[in-house]
């Protein structure tokens, strides 16, 4: 599979834990958006799959990448007309998170904003919970 691009974690500080409703992860309009133009210039995916590997000095870095079909044993959101998948490795550091994507003159990459994380490197790419 290919790679969709780059994700930042943030730890939240000084906010509530979201709690989520019905879903493990609660998606921005920006990440919508964006997850919709992904797709649009991929007709033959479903939706983007969200996993977990160990890597970077922090210890674990979210993956994404486009995905057909749910897999056995992932956890499917859907909102607003998209699907993300997360991977059965990623469900419990992803619980209570809130994917945002963020555009500036530098980057454009989506951003987890995780209130489980107790500490993140200083490039923001790898995490701990």
């Amino acid at each position: 599979m290919a790679a969709v691009g780059r994700a930042t974690v943030r730890a939240v500080k000084g906010r509530a834990k979201l709690i989520p409703q019905r879903a493990a992860l609660v998606l921005t309009q920006a990440a919508v958006g964006r997850i919709k133009l992904l797709l649009a210039d991929n007709p033959d995916k479903t939706g983007l799959r969200v996993g977990v590997k160990t890597r970077g000095c922090n210890g674990l870095t979210y993956t994404l990448d486009y995905a057909k079909e749910k897999q056995k044993f992932d956890e499917e959101v859907t909102q607003d007309g998209v699907k993300i998948f997360i991977d059965s490795k990623a469900q419990l550091t992803l619980l209570g998170t809130e994917m945002d994507f963020q555009e500036s003159k530098l980057a454009s990459e989506f951003v987890f904003n995780n209130p489980n994380i107790k500490g993140t490197c200083g490039c923001g790419e790898s995490f701990n919970v």
